[in-house]
């Protein structure tokens, strides 16, 4: 257990026994990882706490259930662990309850103690340049929610048939999870709990050759090693890496020294690229990895309404001034890739409810160790909106693993743990809030039918029943109504 977890934990539970008997009640709005690991800890921290889940899809898990790749399955297993929670006397789930349509956030700090946002992020970033409305192009959420069998994107139906190129802009994981599951034989992803309308397509699929973009150079891909690791090693795949991409200048080498993570991805680039490929009559599937380079335009195909190319242009690293960061600016030199299909993993992006203050440049809602702040504040006018926390991907932004969200919450945990020994809370001075009986009363006045944890655990046994007919470990429902018909 960390120190911080451990330090909150005695604040929170000096600070509930100053309450006397009086419970305290905790709405946690997203059930991702974020979401899970916050109501973990504060149950574990004090017995008093009641804790709710709400969640605008019927099922739990957000990330874990619609985000990690399927050919990933012990990752998934830390649902087991939720599940743990969302069991518990004190904890309840409900799904189908969209925050800012069935429900306000000022209607949810009326009636809880504590709101802790943990939403995530549901939207994507734009590059902002020419073609990019052109068919055949999709963020890389929308494929993953769409092979992962998310009901916002069951139907997205991505052609696969009609290019034998596919190029990815961005060289983080979610960039290289895109790639593999274009690449990996439908034999392995059929073993899968890969959604049934993206494997059929991807067993149809004419991609042969797909291209990794990154703006800058190998010694500053945002992906980790393991990622990368593995679709290295993957059989049958030819990896083509320009020897000159791997060439590393003195800046590079000093920014290296300094971080252990990026050093090793390097070193498994410059590997790659070192190691002789010759072609064999397996090998028919290719791995490009292009650096220094960013998108400029996409171009039309013939029929001038899908993708037929991405026009590329060269960048160099300059130096921005900035913590010592360097960018990647354009050089001036152009090159096309021509293929029919594009997926833009360049990150994803939160979206601002009515009533919460949201920094749109950096797509977070603004905070100090997960208390929101009132509006914009310095580093030395820091009013906080009591009661309100923030934790996950709405906290610091789209970054990190599944693990990351732990100390994420851990922190987030600890804020709630001082502001509760400090009497901030605005029920510390008059009776407790309703909690869970008054959010049962507000969704019964809108007439707001919810899905409880029960309803998921019928999901889930539908799921497995029809997985196991099929040799898969579930065979996951993919729209809002089928969901909701087998949640009763």
């Amino acid at each position: 257990m960390s120190r911080l977890l451990l330090h909150g934990m005695r604040l929170l539970s000096r600070g509930f026994c100053s309450l006397g008997s009086n419970r305290i009640s905790v709405c946690i709005v997203g059930s991702g990882p974020a979401g899970f690991y916050t109501a973990e800890k504060m149950l574990k921290a004090y017995q008093g706490v009641e804790v709710d889940i709400i969640d605008r899809l019927p099922t739990p898990f957000g990330l874990v259930r619609y985000g990690v790749a399927p050919d990933h399955p012990e990752t998934k297993i830390v649902a087991n662990q939720f599940s743990r929670v969302a069991k518990s006397v004190r904890c309840s789930f409900f799904g189908n309850i969209a925050l800012g349509i069935d429900i306000s956030l000022p209607e949810l700090r009326q009636n809880y103690d504590i709101v802790v946002l943990c939403y995530g992020a549901e939207s994507d970033r734009s590059l902002g340049i020419p073609g990019e409305e052109l068919n055949g192009i999709y963020s890389a959420r929308e494929f993953v929610w769409w092979y992962n069998g998310h009901p916002d994107c069951f139907d997205l139906a991505p052609d696969l048939k009609i290019t034998d190129t596919a190029v990815i802009l961005g060289l983080g994981n979610v960039a290289l999870d895109v790639a593999r599951i274009l690449l990996r034989p439908i034999s392995e992803l059929a073993k899968t709990d890969i959604s049934e309308q993206a494997l059929a397509s991807l067993q149809d699929s004419t991609i042969r050759k797909v291209y990794l973009v990154a703006r800058r150079g190998p010694a500053q891909a945002a992906c980790t090693a393991k990622e990368l690791r593995e679709i290295l090693g993957m059989k049958n795949l030819h990896i083509k890496i320009q020897q000159a991409d791997v060439d590393i200048s003195p800046s590079d080498e000093e920014e290296l020294k300094n971080h252990r993570i990026q050093k090793r991805v390097y070193e498994l680039i410059s590997k790659a690229a070192a190691s002789p490929h010759s072609h064999s009559p397996t090998e028919q599937r290719e791995l490009h990895f292009v650096f220094f380079r960013k998108p400029d335009s996409f171009l039309p195909s013939e029929n001038g309404c899908t993708v037929g190319a991405v026009r590329l242009e060269r960048t160099s690293l300059k130096e921005n001034g900035t913590f010592g960061k360097r960018l990647a600016v354009g050089t001036g030199e152009f090159e096309d890739i021509t293929c029919g299909l594009v997926l833009k993993s360049i990150g994803y992006k939160s979206l601002p409810i009515d009533g919460l203050p949201f920094d749109f440049h950096k797509g977070v809602v603004p905070n100090v160790k997960g208390r929101v702040l009132k509006g914009y504040q310095t580093e030395h006018d820091q009013a906080v909106e009591h009661g309100l926390y923030v934790a996950g991907w709405l906290k610091r932004g789209p970054i990190g693993i599944i693990a990351t969200n732990l100390y994420c919450a851990e922190e987030t945990v600890a804020s709630i743990s001082e502001d509760v020994e400090k009497g901030l809370l605005d029920g510390d001075s008059g009776a407790p809030k309703p909690g869970r009986k008054g959010l049962l009363q507000l969704l019964e006045n809108k007439s707001i039918a919810f899905v409880p944890f029960s309803g998921w655990e019928k999901i889930d046994a539908k799921e497995k029943m029809v997985g196991q007919q099929r040799n898969k470990p579930r065979e996951k429902i993919t729209t809002w109504e089928e969901l909701l018909k087998a949640s009763n």
